[in-house]
């Protein structure tokens, strides 16, 4: 059997225990934030959203959720549930139905995302086979007074421009 080896403790002195000189550190740190503050207030850069829109955002942001069409106008999601089950939020919704045109194919019936699950990782995209799913539309605020206004239909993500049709 090993022997026990005993380290001996640090901070057994009163000063330690009390704590004060961490105290004081951290409000000198605050202060200095606080002071450097009050004096730069005028140089701070403020953005009147929305009339102003932010200038800083990257190209690879990924916006909110679209859904693609063909050529002919129909959609180009065939049903597959791949961008489902690859979302690890579990934020994607699908119901299938055959297609009406003749075309042996599945179409989804209901196509529902929900928006305040999702955690916009872009797996989905990733994932779908036909590229009938998109997160390229820039739009980066969503907002809504009810939870059921987050939840993204088939006609509002077939309705939703890329960046590039605004």
């Amino acid at each position: 059997m090993k022997p026990i080896k005993q380290l001996p403790r640090h901070g057994k002195s009163f000063k330690d225990k009390l704590y004060l000189p961490a105290i004081f550190g951290g409000m000198f740190v605050t202060f200095g934030h606080f002071w450097d503050n009050i004096t730069t207030s005028k140089r701070i850069k403020t953005l009147h959203y929305p009339e102003q829109m932010p200038e800083d955002i990257t190209p690879r942001y990924r916006g909110e959720h679209r859904l693609t069409k063909r050529e002919d106008g129909s959609i180009r999601c065939v049903a597959c549930f791949m961008c489902a089950t690859a979302c690890p939020a579990e934020c994607i919704f699908i119901e299938a139905q055959e297609r009406e045109d003749g075309v042996d194919e599945k179409m989804p019936k209901r196509f529902d995302i929900d928006l305040l699950k999702c955690v916009f990782c872009g797996a989905c995209v990733e994932a779908c086979p036909c590229d009938a799913i998109r997160m390229d539309s820039g739009i980066f605020s969503m907002t809504g007074k009810s939870r059921e206004s987050f939840v993204r239909t088939k006609d509002e993500l077939l309705a939703t421009p890329s960046k590039e049709d605004k």
